[in-house]
């Protein structure tokens, strides 16, 4: 990959269906038979969590290959104190450019651009085989949790700052921007939009199920 063969940029309107296909692609089956992220992506860009200014595309030869959107969220510790942050994804990119290094040119853009606009955290729920190269760690690292001292293996923290976080115990509060998806009948007359695909079981799906259903009891 060489870095003068493709740009990064903002989505734009005329975007929309192709990074909502592009997620379709990349998803299909991979974490459940058949996938929502499309959906959710059609979903997020009305939402009042959605932030526009991290939403970008990376374009290959007049391709989009690759798109990465964020939401906003929270951190309340014990106290009752609150922490504005943001939560990654979907990071999506095209099946046959994965692992080339694209996927990485987009993150490290935006976290730039996220860290510009004044966050210094950022929390992506996911398997951690995919993001701990980028910088992420595990939730337990950094003390942050789900309410009920709940620290799942796929909640990763990114800072993006050394002093983002001091150590005290953090509850995540995340966007319900994905709350629509649960409508598995509007996800359907959705679906029915792009070009017909069957659904199907793979190995990943078992895979997504033991991370995102496994919890970290001690240090």
């Amino acid at each position: 990959m060489n870095n003068n063969d493709y740009i990064i940029r903002p989505e734009t309107e005329k975007d929309y269906r192709e990074v909502e296909n592009l997620a379709r692609e990349a998803f299909w089956n991979l974490s459940k038979p058949g996938c929502d992220e499309h959906y959710f992506i059609h979903t997020l860009r009305s939402h009042k969590d959605f932030i526009p200014e991290l939403d970008y595309v990376l374009e290959l030869d007049g391709i989009i290959i690759a798109s990465v959107m964020y939401s906003r969220s929270r951190l309340t510790d014990e106290n009752g104190n609150e922490k504005n942050i943001v939560t990654m994804g979907p990071l999506c990119v095209l099946p046959g450019f994965q692992r080339k290094g694209y996927g990485k040119a987009l993150l490290e853009h935006s976290f730039i651009k996220a860290a510009e606009i004044g966050y210094d955290t950022v929390i992506n729920f996911g398997n951690p085989d995919n993001y701990v190269a980028r910088g992420y760690k595990s939730c337990r690292r950094y003390n942050v949790c789900f309410e009920g001292d709940i620290f799942p293996a796929a909640l990763l923290v990114k800072v993006l700052k050394s002093d983002a976080l001091d150590g005290r115990k953090w509850f995540y509060h995340p966007s319900d921007a994905d709350h629509p998806c649960e409508d598995t009948e509007a996800l359907e007359r959705f679906d029915a939009l792009f070009p017909t695909k069957v659904k199907g079981w793979q190995p990943s799906q078992e895979e997504f199920y033991i991370h995102s259903h496994s919890v970290i009891n001690r240090e």
